[in-house]
């Protein structure tokens, strides 16, 4: 499973996105970066939301978060002094600080105020990280979105190629869906016209409860392939993982959650083929 798509640009890069908090959003980040660097990706995350919790969840502490996303968006010449190895080999952080809140008006009067995120990325793209096995460029790049969209997400959307999209499984996910299916629309058009989907996965699932199947059904009926396979399951083991600064395959690799991640990774890695 190492190994993507030589038709595909790389590395690839992904925004996980959903404007509606609390549905996985950061977890999904997380452990699907670290299930794909286990399966022998080159992986960086980038954490794009001031509460850094996707940097918290990795084990970064706040005195080691030196260099943030915050500082790269003001210069991107300063990115490769940015990155973070982790506890995972071949999976690095761009870490995220509470610097982050005054992007907007730092950035208010620039001009390419939006591409700050993908100039820096372009920087990057080619240098060489170790996973363990071997040394190449990053193979995926995932960048965690806050929750609202602003100038935080305008960057990540224009640098992205497609959006990875965590959807709970609860009754307004499809309400959800259709308001982000729309705001992606308005960024291929104002920013990125090659931005897209890739796919949607349903977080959170509780396979005891008919709501679940439901809410797979419906989603499945308006985006057809684009609704991935594997399901992450409401799972204790996920919830406690970020407390300990491990991503739950980390923390627990039998869990549930673990497994279901693993299986994410290889899915999206299966279909870049």
């Amino acid at each position: 499973m190492s190994g993507t798509n030589s038709n595909l640009p790389t590395p690839r890069i992904l925004a996980v996105a959903n404007q509606k908090g609390g549905v996985g959003k950061t977890t999904t980040a997380i452990n699907l970066g670290t299930a794909m660097a286990a399966i022998g990706q080159c992986v960086l995350i980038i954490d794009m939301d001031p509460q850094g919790n996707a940097s918290t969840g990795l084990g970064i502490d706040h005195d080691d978060r030196k260099i943030s996303t915050f500082d790269v968006l003001m210069d991107p010449n300063i990115v490769t002094q940015s990155l973070l190895a982790t506890a995972v080999p071949g999976l690095l952080l761009m870490p995220s600080t509470l610097d982050l809140l005054g992007v907007e008006n730092e950035l208010a009067n620039t001009p390419d105020r939006s591409f700050r995120l993908k100039q820096a990325i372009e920087l990057i793209k080619n240098i060489q990280i170790n996973n363990g096995h071997e040394t190449k460029p990053f193979d995926y790049i995932i960048i965690d979105c806050p929750p609202s969209f602003n100038l935080l997400t305008i960057n990540a959307m224009a640098a992205a190629q497609s959006v990875l999209v965590p959807v709970q499984a609860e009754f307004f996910a499809l309400e959800g869906l259709s308001q982000l299916t729309n705001s992606i629309e308005e960024f291929r058009k104002l920013l990125n016209p090659t931005l897209d989907i890739m796919g949607i996965v349903l977080t959170m699932v509780d396979d005891r409860t008919k709501l679940s199947k439901t809410v797979a059904a419906e989603v499945s009926s308006v985006f057809g392939d684009k609704l991935y396979n594997a399901v992450i399951p409401r799972n204790v083991k996920v919830s406690e993982a970020p407390s300990f600064g491990q991503p739950v395959l980390l923390y627990d690799l039998k869990a549930p959650g673990s497994q279901a991640y693993i299986e994410l990774a290889r899915e999206i890695l299966q279909n870049e083929r």
